[in-house]
């Protein structure tokens, strides 16, 4: 695959030679900034306002940038309707209208990308904010991009050549609660060079999470208290990235190369005591555990694109190719005191688990459109291709010693650990070949311009793992979907416009769901099993929304949702009884029933000159979200969508001091999730970020920035049972209540031009 993407690449080179548009050169011209612009500049940038009959929320990277992001999951917390279901202070699986990742298209420059979750999600905090130049949230999607988009498309624009001109390099800081301090380093460069323009980028960020929490464990609600866990968690590690973009444009032709490359190195050390009762001393110590876990996650992507005028219009030739590498080594060890037959001091147990998980995740893509005028009309036709490979192993070895042992004080490591072993559904490869045609057609009349198109999604799927029955080690499923869509925009004056769009879209099954393999007392006690033949989910969506220009810069919207989701995946019993005897049982996903969600988006982007502020803009956006879906216990919102989110905040420029400062308060509502065997709601903290910033001629600008100011807690309440029956009739197994805390975070960065 590499060889063939690298051959194509090479294959458009020569025809770069030819001439560039001139309608593409004015474009690009005109947001082609100076470093000094874009770096050191006292202007407030607003959400901007799209053209065109999509409905496209876009953030230029200087909307967030006074508050220093350091991920684009950092970035995309201050955009509407965006939630996360993350530890404190990570931002990793972006949830749109506060659905499940896997609902969330995310794209880089447009293009899918592989990422590490079972539910095809991708990491967005693996993204420094560095490299990236906007962020465009995609309400509803068009024939001419993948129908994975059933709550939205999230695209992550990198910077490019035509960027910015000139170059700059970043310096600084960031001092957790710990007092530890951790550096980051970084430069950027766009220019001409040859007969094109260059960018490059590289940024090292050091990274650290020191975190706080404790368990208490109940027989029930308002039971008598188990047990007591008290544990320290710290992520620490640093991130590596580079991105590079060249483009070249003749009169008839342009060609853009570009890629990036992010590697993420963290070690996480997770330490954790249990004791009885809700007694905290040596006499009434359970457990002792220590859980470390090293990863290497490597992201990178190459594409080429070359447009050439022809036909009596424009063709498009792209080619990409993404790889996930992540690497992952986990040992866990677990000393037990009171907990086992023989208790602590006559003797106690030793438990180790060492895990390793290999995952490697590929795709080429490629894709052939041809754009011309009909008439009053234009015509988009193309066809799309992606293969992806996804190869994962993950291997165990556990280790169970019972050590004679009369002191209260930690046994030594006993021996080493044996050969390791595949876990159920561990080895496997997973490969899938979509081929999808579209055709778009859209015009203006007057005020109103609209786009109208159909996508047809063709899948083939092969699912080979080696720890399923020998009969099912290798299973085939192949499925299409038409994926229509239509976008309006009516233009009612210069300030005012409503947009209404309608599409269907897909969401795939989870790769875990697909493998053949039974996994042993995985729900409470019953097992699991997965279905190859799933089918993807599908939904019909529609949204209305109405936009006003606030004098030059300012715009407020207010968009309404629904989707209809069938096909719905869901975890039923096959009637069989599980491994673990009677009132258990094999459970299987099956496409069942379906849901449906809906919601209220609001948001505002103004400067506050009518009431003679001009150097003061504030932001806010709220979001009010809901859902309706029926699973083996009744009716529930979809799992774990937060019931609202909400942004608020403000940047003052103080222009005869050279100086600014701002404030941004988030928090999202409470969200319940709702499994076979658990059930937990999830409540989250306020967050409060401040900077202040100083700017030194034209060239220096130093920001310091507070962040988690309100040392943000995560609550989490967990309802446990063992049996589908036992859930249905609340005969609880554990009732825990568990919370999350970390304190603020400081960053000092200086920016230098040149």
């Amino acid at each position: 695959m590499k060889k063939a993407m690298l051959f194509a690449m090479a294959s458009l080179v020569p025809l770069s030679g030819a001439p560039a548009w001139a309608a593409e050169v004015e474009d690009d011209a005109e947001r082609t900034r100076t470093v000094e612009e874009l770096v050191v500049t006292g202007d407030i940038t607003f959400r901007n306002r799209v053209d065109g009959p999509e409905p496209v929320l876009a953030y230029d990277l200087e909307y967030f940038q006074r508050f220093e992001p350091l991920t684009a999951g950092d970035a995309l917390k201050r955009v509407p309707s965006v939630a996360f279901l993350s530890d404190v202070l990570e931002s990793d699986g972006a949830r749109l209208r506060g659905l499940d990742p896997g609902y969330t298209q995310i794209l880089i420059n447009g293009e899918r990308v592989p990422g590490a979750g079972v539910d095809r999600s991708f990491f967005v905090d693996r993204i420094p904010a560095e490299l990236i130049e906007r962020v465009e949230v995609v309400r509803s999607s068009s024939a001419n991009r993948s129908g994975d988009a059933v709550a939205g498309a999230l695209n992550i624009v990198l910077r490019d050549g035509y960027s910015l001109d000139g170059g700059y390099v970043r310096a600084g800081g960031i001092m957790l609660d710990d007092k530890r301090v951790k550096g980051t380093v970084g430069g950027v460069y766009s220019g001409q060079v040859g007969p094109g323009r260059l960018l490059v980028g590289a940024n090292v960020q050091g990274r650290r999470n020191p975190k706080l929490k404790e368990s208490f464990r109940y027989s029930a609600p308002g039971g008598s208290l188990d047990d007591i866990e008290l544990q320290t968690d710290t992520r620490d590690g640093t991130d590596y990235s580079l991105n590079a973009s060249y483009d070249l444009k003749g009169e008839t032709s342009t060609l853009k190369l570009s890629g990036f490359f992010v590697r993420t190195n963290r070690f996480e050390d997770e330490d954790s005591i249990e004791y009885a009762g809700g007694r905290v001393g040596p006499a009434d110590l359970l457990t002792l555990n220590d859980n470390n876990v090293k990863i290497r996650t490597d992201n990178w992507s190459l594409g080429a694109r070359y447009d050439q005028q022809m036909l009596g219009g424009t063709t498009r030739f792209k080619v990409a190719y993404a790889q996930l590498k992540d690497r992952q080594d986990e040992i866990e060890e677990e000393y037990e005191y009171l907990r086992d037959t023989r208790p602590f001091p006559e003797d106690d147990r030793f438990t180790g688990d060492l895990t390793f998980t290999r995952l490697k995740d590929r795709e080429l893509s490629g894709e052939i459109s041809h754009k011309r005028d009909l008439g009053d009309l234009k015509l988009d036709v193309g066809v799309q291709y992606v293969r992806k490979d996804r190869d994962t192993d993950i291997t165990t070895d556990r280790n169970r010693v019972t050590i004679p042992n009369a002191q209260a004080t930690r046994p030594t490591l006993p021996g080493a650990y044996g050969p390791s072993l595949p876990e159920a559904g561990g080895l496997n490869t997973i490969e899938e070949i979509r081929i999808d045609p579209y055709v778009m057609v859209s015009g203006e009349m007057d005020a109103i311009s609209w786009e109208a198109g159909v996508r047809w999604e063709t899948t083939k799927t092969t699912i080979k793992d080696a720890t399923a029955p020998a009969a099912s080690r290798k299973v085939k499923n192949d499925y299409n979907v038409l994926l229509p869509s239509a976008h309006l925009r009516w233009n009612l004056t210069g300030a005012d416009r409503i947009n209404v769009s309608a599409s269907r879209t897909v969401r795939r099954p989870n790769f875990d769901y697909l493998s053949p393999a039974t996994l042993l007392a995985e729900l409470g006690d019953n097992d699991f099993i997965g279905n190859p033949d799933l089918k993807p989910e599908s939904a019909w969506g529609f949204d209305v929304g109405y936009e006003r220009r606030l004098g030059r810069q300012g715009v407020a919207g207010v968009n309404v949702f629904y989707r209809d989701v069938t096909n719905l995946i869901e975890v039923a019993s096959t009637g069989q009884v599980g491994s673990e005897g009677a009132g258990t049982f094999v459970l299987r996903p099956r496409n069942t029933g379906d849901g449906k969600v809906w919601g209220v988006e609001f948001d505002l982007s103004t400067p506050l000159t009518g009431l003679g502020l001009k150097d003061t803009g504030v932001f806010f956006n709220y979001s009010w979200l809901d859902s309706d879906v029926d699973d083996e216990f009744g009716s529930r919102r979809f799992n774990d969508q937060a019931k609202y989110v909400v942004n608020v905040g403000f940047i003052h420029d103080l222009p005869t001091l050279g100086a600014a400062f701002g404030a941004t308060y988030r928090k999202q509502g409470d969200a319940f999730g709702r499994t076979i065997g658990e059930e937990v709601t999830t409540k989250y903290g306020a967050d409060l970020e401040v900077f202040v910033e100083k700017r030194f001629g034209d060239r220096v600008v130093v920001r310091l920035t507070g962040s988690n100011l309100l040392d943000g807690k995560k609550r989490e309440a967990f309802n446990k049972f063992t049996t589908i029956e036992d859930q249905i009739g609340r005969s609880f197994d554990e009732y825990e209540l568990e919370s999350e805390q970390a304190g603020p975070v400081f960053q000092l960065v200086a920016r230098a031009t040149f």
